[in-house]
């Protein structure tokens, strides 16, 4: 292993990171709103801190480096959403909230891992209500989801040009594209370009919700979580702050827009640009998500209008929301869906577990991995009676091989092994607090697959704040290896891996 080189990256990461409080320091000292004096402070103070950390690394890396070992990339992706996690949570410890530090990392790494899951009330009695904290902090907490939603080490490589040979390394475990979609082009060119489109989106999102009516500091929060399926809001209701609005149905569509948008591949939207419609016949995973959400919430409206007794269009508005908003792993809000019947919390399940489409911000297994699973599976089932047949696979009009049909099936496995084993763990450090198996699952399935809220007591009326220090770490690991899709977070505890050559 080169430290030298996990030195200067994980420095220059570091170094990126306290731009960006900085930056939401200077938004903090031209708001006008009370109390954004100590929110100003405390993001200054943080940047100077992470920023001498950064650079006492850069130092220790000093010397040419003209690529990036696969090795030390994936140690670079794995370690640097860590430490950008525990970087992160300085502002809430520092300034008001004034969290623990297992509040503050769950609160960091849930930013940038676009989970959105909280450990802070929506409850005003309780004093620490979301509402209560400073907007400069706020503004941090949607910074956060923002930068994570494209991948924040993908930023590293679209604005560092030395990262010479190495870039690909970075970019194929930080991202989920698949490598075959970015192997035709440089891999920093295709990182700047993603990161222009996603810029793109993000100001379209941003000019829609001012029009409808929101604040320019409401419009720009909700457009950076929603355009990274995060979920972070600056209210306690959420969504549902605006449900009541004469025209609430409109920014409840405009965002459920933007959550089906952000979920399908960014290259989709890059192919189309340069005008290749025909990108579009071959665009299997995007359909099947979108007839996947349809139909999920027409099946959902029908059981919920006849259940809680409302129109069906109440309904499907209700459910339409709900499932791009699971659907996409953004987790927003607008009711309370343990409410409705068991069917509807079953078709919830499946659906946080599957998540968006590979190459895009949300999280979850992938609809392209579904996909691979379901026509393998079909393909080992008529092999049992025709062992002579040759089957042709492909995914969005690239072929796969039999490496790769194998790779998706040993994902998918050991994606729903990390889930039955984390529910036992969860479940037995909270042993003493009587926790149930559905909120232990919802924990999981809600960190894990990147979601944000989930069942029982951590459901999307509650939170994880009443959870023990040593769960809210233990799933805060648990975001960052959905977030990274496995790997690059479990080769870190391979002995031989950290090995001098």
């Amino acid at each position: 292993m080169n430290f030298r080189i996990l030195a200067k990256f994980l420095g220059a990461l570091l170094l990126l990171e306290s731009f960006a409080m900085a930056s939401c320091g200077i938004f903090a000292w031209w708001d006008t709103v009370a109390g954004d004096e100590l929110a100003r402070d405390a993001l200054f103070l943080s940047a100077a801190v992470v920023a001498i950390g950064g650079a006492l690394l850069m130092v220790c890396g000093i010397g040419k480096i003209d690529r990036v070992p696969r090795r030390e990339g994936i140690v670079v992706v794995g370690l640097g959403w860590v430490l950008c996690g525990l970087a992160g949570s300085l502002p809430y410890i520092l300034g008001e909230p004034r969290l623990e530090f297992s509040d503050a990392l769950f609160e960091s790494v849930s930013g940038f891992t676009t989970t959105g899951s909280s450990v802070i009330s929506a409850d005003p009695a309780t004093g620490r209500d979301i509402a209560s904290w400073p907007r400069g902090i706020l503004m941090w907490r949607s910074v956060t989801q923002w930068l994570g939603g494209m991948g924040i080490l993908v930023l590293f490589v679209a604005i560092l040009s030395y990262l010479g040979m190495g870039s690909k390394s970075l970019f194929r475990n930080e991202s989920s594209f698949q490598t075959g979609e970015v192997s035709t082009a440089r891999i920093r060119d295709t990182a700047l370009i993603l990161w222009k489109v996603y810029v793109c989106i993000t100001a379209v999102c941003t000019i829609g919700l001012k029009a409808m009516g929101m604040t320019s500091y409401n419009a720009i929060s909700h457009a950076f979580t929603v355009v990274s399926t995060g979920g972070f809001s600056p209210h306690n209701e959420s969504v549902g702050y605006y449900s009541n609005w004469g025209n609430g149905w409109l920014i409840e569509l405009w965002l459920s827009l933007f959550m089906v948008i952000c979920s399908v591949s960014f290259l989709v939207w890059v192919v189309l640009l340069r005008k290749r419609w025909s990108r579009l016949r071959s665009e299997e995973e995007g359909r099947l998500f979108v007839v996947l959400c349809l139909g999920g919430a027409v099946v959902m409206a029908c059981g919920v209008a006849s259940s809680q007794d409302i129109d069906f269009f109440t309904a499907f508005r209700q459910c339409w929301f709900t499932v791009t908003s699971v659907a996409s792993t953004t987790g927003f809000g607008t009711v309370d869906y343990t409410a409705w019947p068991g069917f509807t919390l079953v078709l919830i399940a499946m659906i946080m577990l599957l998540g968006g489409c590979s190459g895009s911000t949300a999280g979850g297994i992938k609809v392209s991995r579904l996909i691979v699973f379901l026509k393998t599976a079909r393909f080992e089932i008529v092999k049992a009676f025709r062992p002579n047949q040759v089957f042709r696979m492909h995914v969005n009009g690239n072929a796969l091989d039999g490496e790769e049909r194998s790779q998706t099936v040993v994902f998918v496995a050991l994606y729903a092994f990390i889930t039955i084993a984390s529910c036992f763990v969860v479940a037995l450090f909270e042993a003493g607090n009587d926790m149930d198996m559905l909120t232990s699952f919802g924990c999981v399935v809600a960190t894990l697959s990147n979601i944000g809220p989930g069942f029982g007591d951590v459901g999307p009326s509650s939170n994880f704040g009443h959870l023990l220090p040593v769960t809210k770490v233990f799933l805060s690991l648990l975001m960052i290896l959905g977030r990274l899709e496995l790997y690059a977070i479990l080769v870190l505890f391979i002995p031989s891996l950290w090995k001098k050559y």
